[in-house]
């Protein structure tokens, strides 16, 4: 068995460090440019009109019928309630279910 010194264990060791040392030195960052959006909740109950058009398929006009639906017909019970408005569908409700709240 062959058994090392303490200064051939102790270059050994030196010369893996230097090495490590020299590889970071030369690694490149990563640099992405992934954009994250990070989109509020809208609560159906008290929304404003620029709260409501932030929401995929609806508009200014939509979201007027929705503040309108709202005063009319009292606070939405659910989300689905939402298809209740004139002019909102499944579509609408389905790309923005995960948006909204009562």
């Amino acid at each position: 068995m062959k058994v090392l010194s303490l200064k051939a264990l102790t270059c050994a060791l030196l010369t893996s460090i230097s090495l490590l040392n020299t590889n970071l030195a030369f690694a490149e960052p990563k640099v992405t440019s992934e954009v994250v959006e990070v989109q509020k909740m809208v609560h159906l109950n008290n929304s404003t009109i620029d709260d409501l058009v932030t929401l995929k398929g609806i508009g200014h006009k939509k979201a007027q019928a929705i503040l309108i639906y709202r005063e009319q017909a009292g606070a939405f019970k659910s989300i689905q309630d939402l298809t209740k408005v004139k002019g909102i569908g499944e579509k609408v409700l389905a790309d923005n279910k995960d948006r909204l709240k009562i």
